[in-house]
């Protein structure tokens, strides 16, 4: 079916060509080139991040993440249920166990409260997904992971652009709390290049090995700054390097990020104050956002009263050749890890996996498009 509003569709800002078209005439394709350090820097200035490098996803940027911190055979990790599968394969694919915790019931990043019962002797790091770009309670896990000498890594897929606000009102990006962060540019994202990613090392000591395990497992990047007169094989690592045209493609859309910002929380807003009387009336659930955390207008989502009364919304909106899905199924009853998980229920998680419904949002999407498909919902 051809829809009249999908989910989603990419914003181009019309820089894109004209960068990519730099490239071309330079003739370096490969990455860590000019858009690569400027994209870079982008972020370590604007938001006050560590050390960033550019990934071909934030899949890679994870199993960065998982070699960096010398995830071994054994060691746990902890994680929410509530998140893509990316998230545990990376510490997976290096031995590790996930140990996976529930959702708040309030919202579906992982309950907080949950994590200090579930570490042992083997717990190695945390992994928090601020999902739908909104902040997990950041002092809490940064205190629990200092206590128990642990690191923390954000999951910042969907978290670009927004803050985390401590008791004493001090703001801090998402992405640079953690130990480590990741981000994703994928289509679907706030910020796109098609596919792509970011690792964020806030923690200095981590900083050269990132840059070894970023080049194969080489001192390339040493060498080009002139700290070695020869590269060579020191360490483990991947090809985890966009190519450049991927990172001019980003950079357009970085420029324009204030903008793509304004019309994503314009549109979130719209939904927001046109379901809110329907929501309470009906007993359908809107996105919560703790006082702690700002709103990067990631996801529009509805938690339904059941999967059913989900996929007769999902199948009303259909109708009307609009694009509504579903989000995350829980990953401790996966086909892959529901025989290895020896845990209790996670309710939240599987309530959300049951229940949560995401709106289309996207910039393109005009004020009559949000209206139209609010009176839907509501008739």
């Amino acid at each position: 079916m051809e829809y009249v509003i999908p989910f989603n569709k990419p914003y181009l800002t019309g820089r894109e060509i004209v960068y990519i078209n730099e490239v071309l005439k330079n003739r370096h394709f490969s990455g860590n080139g000019f858009f690569t350090k400027k994209s870079q820097l982008f972020f370590e200035e604007r938001f006050s991040f560590g050390k960033c490098l550019l990934t071909t996803s934030c899949t890679d940027a994870l199993e960065m993440v998982a070699i960096l911190i010398n995830i071994k055979l054994g060691d746990e990790v902890i994680m929410p249920s509530y998140t893509f599968v990316s998230t545990a394969n990376a510490f997976i694919l290096r031995g590790a166990k996930v140990i996976f915790i529930d959702s708040r019931a309030d919202h579906p990043g992982l309950d907080e409260n949950q994590i200090e019962s579930k570490i042992t002797s083997k717990t190695k790091a945390i992994v928090v997904v601020h999902y739908a770009g909104i902040a997990c309670n950041m002092d809490k896990i940064m205190d629990i992971a200092n206590k128990n000498n642990l690191y923390v890594i954000e999951d910042a897929a969907q978290a670009i652009d927004n803050v985390f606000e401590d008791t004493l009102g001090n703001k801090r990006y998402l992405g640079s709390i953690g130990h480590l962060s990741t981000f994703s540019f994928h289509e679907t994202k706030n910020i796109s290049s098609g596919e792509g990613g970011m690792l964020v090392i806030n923690e200095k000591s981590l900083e050269d090995r990132a840059e070894v395990i970023w080049e194969k497992g080489t001192n390339r990047n040493a060498f080009f700054k002139g700290i070695v007169d020869k590269y060579n094989w020191v360490d483990i690592g991947s090809s985890f390097l966009p190519a450049e045209t991927v990172a001019a493609f980003l950079y357009a859309q970085l420029e324009n990020l204030d903008f793509i910002q304004k019309r994503r929380k314009e549109i979130w807003n719209l939904y927001y104050n046109g379901l809110r009387d329907w929501g309470v009336v009906s007993g359908v659930e809107l996105p919560t956002v703790p006082n702690y955390s700002g709103n990067n207008a990631h996801i529009f989502y509805l938690i339904m009263g059941s999967s059913t009364e989900r996929d007769e919304l999902i199948q009303k909106l259909k109708k009307n050749k609009i694009l509504a899905v579903f989000h995350y199924l829980s990953l401790h009853k996966s086909p892959y890890f529901i025989n290895q998980y020896d845990g209790g229920e996670l309710t939240w998680s599987d309530k959300f996996s049951d229940c949560l419904l995401r709106l289309p949002l996207y910039i393109d999407l005009s004020d009559e498009d949000v209206h139209k498909i609010i009176k839907i919902i509501v008739s």
